[in-house]
């Protein structure tokens, strides 16, 4: 275990004493991990404070000294990889293979787009006969996740800072223990006092205070539905700007000319990795009538391969959930779909044999789920897939459109125009062709109630900058 963390704020690293903590638990086997302060209103209000006073200063610098910055971040993360991976993996689970590649590596991909797109943004074109000009938002809040820690916290906090913005960090109190590493490495790669602020804390604690405070110009959050609407009501007394990356309920349309053992391995992929706390997920597969057998057979198969195991161990496929809270989640959802009259075909309620103490769950799939179902139109934020069946391919593309949500989807094809066409007509807001995963470069957002602006590359850049039109200033550009 760690000492206990305190916030950083103003460019130090205040004291946890005599503070309340908030514990953080390893959720393979409940051991205590770490400790970080219960923040409250008053912490906030600090730390928003420190954020405007450094605001107009750090607005002022060149942009290729807030690239400098964001670069020596990189290294910083880059060197301190297997470090960030154990800690990932520590506080929620993330097996280690999968924490320094994916969890750690997304990370430094996120860093180095958003840099490009910062060199290549104009910021000053001429419009008609005005003069447009991108200047920073102002004192951004970024209230993050635990399922992708790192990653949120890096497009948010990096976005921001390469735009002139200054920031206060909420990360999750469920996986708190990167963001302090973070703040560390910023803190020795020279960030000036105040340009960062780390402030730990639960939602009511510290997130809603942050959401509602009058001194903040721009709240960015990636998290649960019910949490983002929260957040937008309280930002709206202020008329403050919210950025809102939600859940999804994401559909995979298998092509009857797509092959099956690739179209199961790419599903699947989705579905579990992470244990299925990602919020893309293709936790929807909709499957042509005349193969659903073929490839029911081969998805429960090939879920063999997925078994859950001790994260710390190279080469475990499957961690823990990241908490009891969240286990307890995922476990009332497949006893609901089994009421609902889902058919089991893998895993289920059982505990995984031999993994007693931990947050884990067997990878689950369910067969015959129709859009009357739970399990049809709710997330379940686990490793829980729900296959359905359909006639032609309009009505799968009326069935993966059949949801609040629209973050993600996927298409199998032979055909890559084809799969094209299908995907051009899903209500999302990325769509993976024949397995293509995120791509960091580009826009990644959702429709509908999955969420309001875009992340990574020059679109999750142009989210921190407000736009300014100087008329009569066009020759000038």
């Amino acid at each position: 275990m760690t000492k206990p963390t305190a916030h950083y704020i103003d460019g130090v690293w205040e004291s946890a004493l005599g503070r309340p903590l908030i514990e953080v638990d390893n959720p393979a086997d409940g051991s205590l991990v770490g400790a970080v302060v219960a923040g409250d209103a008053r912490d906030a209000d600090r730390a928003v404070e420190a954020a405007r006073r450094a605001f107009p200063g750090w607005a002022a610098t060149p942009l290729a000294e807030r690239i400098a910055l964001i670069e020596r971040m990189a290294a910083g993360i880059e060197r301190e990889r297997d470090r960030l991976a154990g800690l990932l993996s520590a506080e929620m689970g993330a097996p280690i293979g999968f924490a320094r590649a994916a969890q750690v590596g997304v990370a430094l991909a996120d860093l180095a787009a958003l840099a490009a797109a910062a060199r290549d943004h104009e910021h000053a074109t001429a419009v008609s006969n005005s003069l447009v000009v991108s200047e920073p938002a102002g004192v951004v809040v970024a209230i993050t996740p635990w399922n992708f820690p790192l990653h949120q916290i890096v497009l948010k906090v990096g976005g921001a800072l390469l735009a002139g913005c200054t920031v206060v960090l909420k990360p999750s109190e469920i996986a708190p223990l990167n963001a302090a590493a973070l703040a560390r490495i910023l803190h020795d790669a020279g960030a000036p006092p105040g340009v960062v602020n780390v402030v730990f804390g639960d939602g009511a604690g510290v997130g809603e205070p942050l959401a509602a405070h009058p001194g903040v110009d721009l709240v960015t959050f990636t998290g649960s539905r019910a949490v983002g609407e929260r957040i937008a009501v309280v930002a709206a007394a202020n008329i403050t700007r919210v950025a809102l990356e939600l859940g999804g309920k994401s559909a995979a349309i298998v092509l009857d000319d797509a092959s099956v053992a690739d179209s199961v391995a790419g599903v699947l992929r989705s579905c579990f990795a992470n244990s299925g706390q990602t919020c893309a997920a293709l936790t929807r597969v909709l499957v042509p009538a005349s193969m659903l057998d073929e490839w029911t057979r081969a998805a429960v198969a090939a879920s063999a391969d997925w078994q859950p195991g001790d994260p710390g161990v190279e080469g475990t496929a499957i961690g823990p959930l990241a908490s009891q809270t969240q286990l307890q989640r995922v476990r009332d959802h497949i006893a609901a779909a089994i009421d609902d009259g889902a058919e089991l075909l893998a895993g289920g309620l059982d505990a995984p044999s031999g993994l007693a103490g931990g947050a884990y769950v067997r990878p689950t799939i369910f067969g015959g789920v129709t859009p009357s179902m739970r399990l049809f139109r709710e997330e379940v934020f686990g490793p829980v897939l729900a296959v359905t069946a359909y006639d032609s391919l309009d009505e799968a593309v009326a069935l993966a459109n059949d949801s609040d949500y629209g973050l993600s989807g996927g298409v199998w094809s032979a055909d890559a125009r084809r799969a094209l066409d299908v995907a051009l007509r899903l209500r999302t807001g990325t769509v993976g062709i024949n397995g293509a995963g995120l791509d960091v470069g580009a826009p990644f957002g959702g429709y509908k109630q999955s969420g309001v602006g875009r992340e990574c590359g020059a679109a999750g850049l142009a989210e921190f900058f407000e736009t300014k039109s100087v008329m009569g200033a066009a020759s000038l550009a």
